[in-house]
């Protein structure tokens, strides 16, 4: 019985002298994962800005504040305070100037503004609107109040 090669286990052997599958597989993973490696080149710097005027000039929000938080907060892979040369936020009177690299959304700031307006309790007041590609603004809402229909 013991030489036979009938037994259920000789069904999933390999021949001898290979090694399956799973190491080819291996091998081309890694070999792809090298490709894209040499692929990138010089980082791309993104730069956004958010505009909080309109809410500053009526002292609703301090920008100074605004920028903290979003130092804060900000996270650069997956950990916040972890900005190092990849993220920089500076301020300019009214205006949040950040700028990144490549892979950052403007769709994450603006996420992170409406956080900001939520812990400030604004959130009910202003919005967070793109007046162009690379820019947000706080404005209040718009509301009209016309009670013509008497």
């Amino acid at each position: 019985f013991g030489s036979s090669h009938f037994g259920s286990r000789s069904l999933f052997r390999s021949p001898p002298g290979s090694f399956g599958g799973a190491f080819l597989v291996l091998a081309m993973a890694i070999k792809g994962l090298k490709r894209k490696v040499v692929a990138k080149g010089k980082k791309q710097m993104l730069k956004f800005t958010i505009d909080c005027q309109q809410p500053v000039d009526d002292t609703i929000i301090t920008p100074a504040d605004l920028e903290k938080f979003l130092k804060d907060r900000i996270k650069v892979d997956n950990k916040t305070n972890n900005l190092g040369d990849r993220v920089t936020v500076s301020r300019d009177k009214a205006k949040i100037h950040v700028s990144a690299e490549a892979p950052f959304s403007k769709r994450y700031l603006k996420y992170l503004s409406k956080k900001y307006l939520k812990k400030q309790q604004l959130r009910d007041f202003l919005r967070v609107v793109a007046p162009n590609k690379t820019s947000y603004e706080l404005r209040y809402f718009n509301i009209n109040e016309d009670n013509d229909e008497d």
